[in-house]
């Protein structure tokens, strides 16, 4: 299991605080905006102090919904936000032009009412824009003090080589789960001495259990579209390796949650894992994770079912 994570000489809790759903809309359903400071201030009370959103979360509603929430414990919390998606146009579109970078993040400073991002990461790259001039805009705005330290998500190995090239890059963000390995990026980040942070580690909420049928879900849910584990052979797939995962929770008396997660936090070169939330309850759940200490036959059980 990786050691402590330490970003900006502060200790990060291994489990951060996903915000996705906080946004609401059509990718997750109505997330209430009471219900929306519970799972924040839940999160802040029982120890999360990484909490990571991005402007397309509900068109910018999840960052308004922290900067509320974070009303005089600001400095409680390392704050990551993202650029480089768009919807100017009136539908998600990849834009890392220095102009729109710049814009995005004052942007996103309104919403969150803060100073500085403690970590600011491009979300997707995009081919039409030189990566040079990207991680440019990233480091004028870090000379500026507005971001603190400069973070990539959904790079592959290459990419973030070029990226580390221009600019120091202290942490990688990439989807790793029970359902989809990337254990390779994740090592290979740790190789190179740059945290990597585990998202969809619950496979958009399938593996704690939840889901006994395939749901009925609108067409622009992003378990649907992004998460594409629920229907036909992915959703029996995914509901063998719930199975074990769920016999694991029953050894332990914990949440199944908690060992999706925790099984992502046992493997090498992994800092910590992004988990999404929209109640207390939740979060709860899954800082279970932290709380066992999986045997290496209990985890190649969870991954063999997996790799079937």
């Amino acid at each position: 299991m990786a050691g402590s994570l330490s970003l900006l000489n502060t200790s990060v809790s291994r489990v951060a605080l996903g915000t996705w759903a906080l946004g609401g809309g059509t990718d997750w359903g109505e997330t209430s905006e009471q219900a929306a400071q519970q799972t924040l201030l839940a999160a802040l009370d029982r120890g999360i102090n990484l909490i990571d959103t991005a402007p397309i979360y509900g068109n910018g509603l999840a960052e308004e919904r922290i900067g509320r929430a974070l009303k005089g414990r600001r400095s409680d919390v390392l704050l990551a936000t993202k650029c480089g998606i768009s919807v100017a146009s009136g539908r998600p579109d990849h834009d890392l032009c220095p102009q729109s970078i710049i814009q995005e993040c004052e942007a996103s400073l309104r919403r969150l009412q803060t100073d500085y991002i403690d970590l600011y990461q491009i979300h997707w790259p995009d081919p039409k824009v030189p990566l040079a001039d990207s991680v440019g805009a990233l480091l004028r705005l870090q000379e500026q003090g507005k971001i603190r330290a400069i973070g990539v998500c959904n790079f592959s190995q290459e990419q973030i080589k070029q990226a580390a090239a221009i600019a120091p890059i202290v942490s990688v963000q990439g989807p790793l789960s029970l359902l989809c390995d990337n254990k390779k990026l994740a090592e290979f980040c740790a190789a190179r001495g740059i945290a990597f942070w585990a998202y969809g580690a619950l496979g958009g909420g399938i593996l704690s259990g939840k889901y006994t049928q395939m749901p009925n879900l609108r067409r622009c849910d992003a378990r649907r579209y992004f998460y594409k584990y629920y229907f036909g052979q992915d959703f029996v797939k995914a509901t063998q390796v719930v199975a074990r995962v769920q016999e694991i929770a029953q050894k332990y008396q914990i949440a199944p949650a908690a060992v999706a997660l925790a099984s992502v936090l046992h493997l090498p070169g992994v800092s910590g894992v992004l988990a999404g939330a929209r109640s207390a309850a939740q979060v709860k759940a899954n800082l279970g994770a932290l709380q066992i200490k999986l045997t290496p036959q209990e985890q190649e059980f969870l991954w063999s079912a997996s790799a079937k």
